[in-house]
């Protein structure tokens, strides 16, 4: 996604940039620029539709020369990919602005600039930031120009901002969307990612919700907080060995994964998120106009995905009103498919070059769908570059075979899309708002569970000996009862099938015995009763239960019956919170089995073959 790079050095500042935007391009992008203040207060800007590349030859043609300056690498929300709508926007000749985030009230204030007499050269919401900087900046003293604008705005912002005026600063803000400042010798710098600054510093300073900051000469950093206080926040070093590469502290990369996900879920949330409602533009600059016009979905993915898809139905059916088709990408071109009039082409992917998925979408574009989008964690990727509209999940590179973190966020992100799609189609904006409140408080609820890490650890050694385990399920929840089965074949080699709960007495009922373990998810919903029917039916042949239960819900331990409490969450998101330890007791049960949990065997990580 967009990223952000600014300097205030005793040097050319421009080599600093663009070595900062070399190492955001992990993050996608489909244009770049840069600017920069001489002393003399001259801005000067250079820009290039496509790749870092593009731009680093046009300054290799028209180089450029200050000690103050910012860049961008832009991933298109508004207006298309093009020069004219990349970054950095100017008001003018003497302001300049880059912008991470969207503006949800962009057009009333674009039509008041107009109102006012400015002109317009991009497509864009950032136009509207640099607008009225510019118009308040007349009043002197650029960091408050800076604050009463963001006062107007609406949505998720990280900004850099340099002006004429102030030839040696650069004025930095947030609200979500994350942006730190690197402290050098006499030099501090501004990015939206700390690798970006790795070759001038190894210390930050991590931005604070509604942090405004200031750089000026001779390394100096002025940090005021939302409320416009001087405030201090701490400086930490970054840590060069605790990167996706190690494994740290963690046995094995699956684990530490399993750990990074309350991180990774907040990183999906960043930015995506306003006060009350998702903002819809996170999925591309045409993605409400095409969202208006879902009649229904077709979602095709492999695996654990494929998973997320299955959860995702209950959800788009349930929130946004519209029918969803889930497809296994491997069965999908071979058969004769119907595609309903203004039908939304869905596709989940890790690596965005799973071959049987890829196939799926050049074949779905022949049948004549509204139009595609990818829900991806690789920038960049054949499925990204080849869909209409893009979400990524931000999950980090993911080194275990059996996914963790990339399944987790690829489910926020079909929470994201619901609400998007709900929210376009006249979702109760009270119900909205609830949901909306409920993913803030998601990353905490998942640390939780994984304080829960020690108790599943213990609870794995009944599995030890055991070869078939049975996992159920019901609503929302059978897709996680299916995941959790794919995870403990894949990594414990342990055979373990899934099924709907109301399913046990037409068929999986006969294979339970005291040796084949049955572990069940169980939050607090308007199908727990018929769950707790369900248990019993095992209990009475014998079988051996171990029940992830509400913290809410009155099932307690017993002969054959282990509980685990959960923190209790909002009902639409229980799938993601009852996925984790699912994950984790398939870890413990793999290790005690001696397997290779990161690369079991006969496994790869992205499927690029059919």
């Amino acid at each position: 996604m967009c990223g952000i790079v600014g300097a205030v050095a005793q040097r050319n500042v421009q080599g600093i940039l663009l070595e900062g935007l070399k190492r955001l391009e992990y993050r996608g992008y489909d244009s770049a620029g840069l600017a920069v203040l001489g002393r003399d207060g001259r801005l000067s800007r250079r820009r290039a539709l496509g790749k870092v590349a593009a731009l680093e030859a046009r300054l290799a043609e028209f180089p450029l020369a200050g000690h103050s300056g910012i860049a961008h690498t832009r991933w298109a929300t508004h207006g298309r990919p093009s020069e004219e709508n990349a970054h950095p926007h100017q008001s003018g000749d003497r302001l300049a602005v880059v912008h991470n985030g969207i503006i949800e009230n962009h057009e009333i204030l674009r039509g008041e600039l107009e109102a006012a007499g400015y002109g317009f050269a991009s497509e864009t919401d950032t136009e509207v930031i640099a607008h009225l900087i510019e118009r308040e900046a007349r009043e002197g003293d650029l960091l408050q120009a800076v604050r009463r604008v963001l006062a107007r705005l609406d949505g998720a912002y990280a900004l850099g901002v340099i002006h004429a005026d102030e030839p040696d600063v650069v004025i930095g803000a947030r609200k979500g969307s994350p942006l730190v400042v690197g402290v050098g010798i006499e030099e501090a710098f501004l990015a939206s990612d700390p690798l970006a600054l790795l070759q001038v510093t190894d210390r930050f300073i991590y931005l604070e919700e509604g942090d405004v900051v200031r750089l000026s000469p001779g390394g100096r950093v002025e940090v005021l907080d939302a409320a416009g206080t001087a405030v201090e926040r701490p400086v930490q070093t970054f840590e060069h060995g605790d990167g996706a590469a190690s494994k740290g502290d963690y046995r094995h990369f699956m684990l530490k994964e399993i750990h990074e996900q309350p991180a990774v879920i907040a990183a999906a949330l960043e930015g995506r998120l306003g006060e009350r409602s998702v903002l819809v533009e996170s999925f591309g600059p045409d993605a409400e106009a095409l969202f208006a016009r879902v009649k229904q979905i077709h979602l095709v993915a492999c695996g654990t995905s494929y998973h997320a898809g299955m959860v995702a139905r209950y959800w788009l059916e349930r929130y946004a009103g519209v029918p969803v088709q889930v497809e296994v990408a491997s069965e999908y071109r071979y058969r004769r498919v119907v595609v309903p009039e203004d039908t939304l082409f869905v596709t989940l992917s890790q690596s965005g070059e799973t071959a049987d998925t890829l196939a799926a979408l050049r074949f779905a574009k022949e049948l004549g769908y509204l139009g595609s989008l990818a829900i991806c964690n690789v920038p960049g990727s054949s499925l990204v570059r080849e869909s209409d509209l893009t979400l990524m999940t931000q999950a980090g590179p993911e080194i275990g075979v059996a996914s963790t973190k990339a399944f987790t966020t690829q489910l926020v992100a079909l929470t994201l899309l619901t609400l998007a799609l709900g929210r376009v189609r006249g979702q109760d904006a009270d119900e909205q708002a609830t949901l909306v409140e409920a993913l803030r408080r998601l990353p905490g609820q998942v640390a939780r569970v994984l304080a829960l890490d020690p108790a599943i650890e213990a609870l794995s050694a009944a599995f030890a000996e055991k070869y078939h385990a049975l996992f159920l399920g019901r609503g929302a929840h059978f897709p996680v009862a299916l995941e959790g089965a794919l995870k403990l074949k894949e990594i414990s080699y342990i055979h373990a099938e899934a099924y709907p709960a109301g399913e046990l007495k037409h068929g999986p009922l006969a294979l339970v015995d005291g040796e084949m373990p049955v572990i069940a998810v169980a939050p607090n919903d308007e199908l727990l009763e018929k769950l707790k029917s369900n248990l019993q039916e095992v209990r009475a042949r014998g079988g051996e239960l171990f029940v992830f239960a509400d913290e809410q819900v009155a099932l307690a331990d017993g002969e054959g019956v282990r509980v685990l409490r959960l923190p209790h969450v909002e009902d639409a998101l229980a799938p993601i919170l009852y996925t984790v330890p699912l994950q984790l007791l398939a870890y413990h049960v793999a290790v005690l089995k001696g397997t290779d949990v990161d690369q079991p065997r006969n496994l790869a990580k992205s499927v690029t073959v059919e």
